[in-house]
């Protein structure tokens, strides 16, 4: 069976279960590589966000997706294994700006194209390499409104959403999504931001509103692991969710512990394994 014949099979979107739960495949230390979805099975993850491949000064990313055989290899130890895939990340945006590609629709698509390959509906697209300046009113401001508004809108008409990740607080980000106006963007929600910037992450979400989320990164800045860490509590951010009424993917990123940051299933097993503790279904506060 060919690869695109057996996309009409791929369960699309969640179950009933309200959270699931994903981790990151490059800080894994496996961007694009087929033991990502053991090492998923293994730590008792339901998912992976799985990463487009480096781009640097290369033209487009060093995509595997694009061959056929890596398609239906991908797709195929996936689909055996019970792993769904989350989203496909363009983490080459970390490093580079997506304001100077003038390519920058011809990489989404890429990604598009791959997100039907391994039955993805959320892409993730950082915005940290493209620099501060478009935060503020002026030209480099209105060309990322612009650039969004396109690549929104093209992921719109594909049924698909472009969650993104500025580091602007609540108030910030609806303003922005007002000015891009097109569903297909969304607000890839990072915990560690709001954290990092001293906010309530409870505050912050209930603001933002659960129609302008796309997916969460449930995790912090390396230090300790989730269980451990007192800059939160997810519990909290669990119930505050629940009365929100999101449902989603809950990706892990970080929160290493940073005196063993190579531990790799040390690190994303306890996370994993506590996120699923603490968002599993009425269980709205601490026991």
């Amino acid at each position: 069976m060919g690869v695109f014949a057996m996309l009409s099979a791929w369960p699309v979107g969640l179950s009933a279960q309200q959270y699931r739960v994903s981790a990151c495949d490059w800080m894994m230390l496996k961007r694009q590589k087929l033991g990502e979805f053991q090492l998923a099975k293994d730590i008792q993850a339901d998912g992976i966000e799985m990463d487009m491949g480096p781009l640097g000064k290369r033209e487009m990313f060093d995509n595997k997706l694009r061959d056929p055989h890596f398609q239906q290899l991908f797709r195929h130890t996936a689909d055996s294994l019970g792993i769904a895939v989350s989203s496909m990340a363009m983490s080459g945006f970390f490093g580079q700006s997506f304001l100077k590609r003038e390519n920058y629709k011809a990489l989404v698509e890429d990604c598009l194209r791959s997100m039907d390959i391994m039955g993805a509906q959320v892409a993730f697209l950082p915005l940290g390499g493209s620099g501060q300046e478009w935060k503020q009113k002026g030209a480099a401001h209105d060309e990322m409104v612009r650039r969004l508004h396109d690549v929104g809108e093209i992921a719109r008409q594909q049924g698909k959403v472009i969650a993104i990740r500025t580091a602007l607080d609540a108030r910030a980000n609806l303003l922005l999504l007002k000015e891009v106006n097109s569903t297909g963007i969304k607000i890839y929600y990072n915990l560690q931001d709001a954290v990092d910037q001293g906010l309530n992450p409870c505050k912050e979400l209930k603001k933002l509103g659960a129609k302008n989320i796309g997916q969460i990164h449930a995790s912090l800045t390396d230090s300790v692991t989730l269980d451990e860490d007192p800059r939160i509590d997810l519990y909290q951010v669990k119930k505050t969710l629940d009365k929100m009424r999101w449902s989603g993917w809950l990706v892990v990123e970080r929160s290493r512990n940073a005196k063993d940051v190579r531990n790799v299933r040390a690190n994303y097993g306890r996370n994993v394994a506590y996120l699923k503790e603490v968002f599993k279904k009425n269980n709205p506060t601490k026991p």
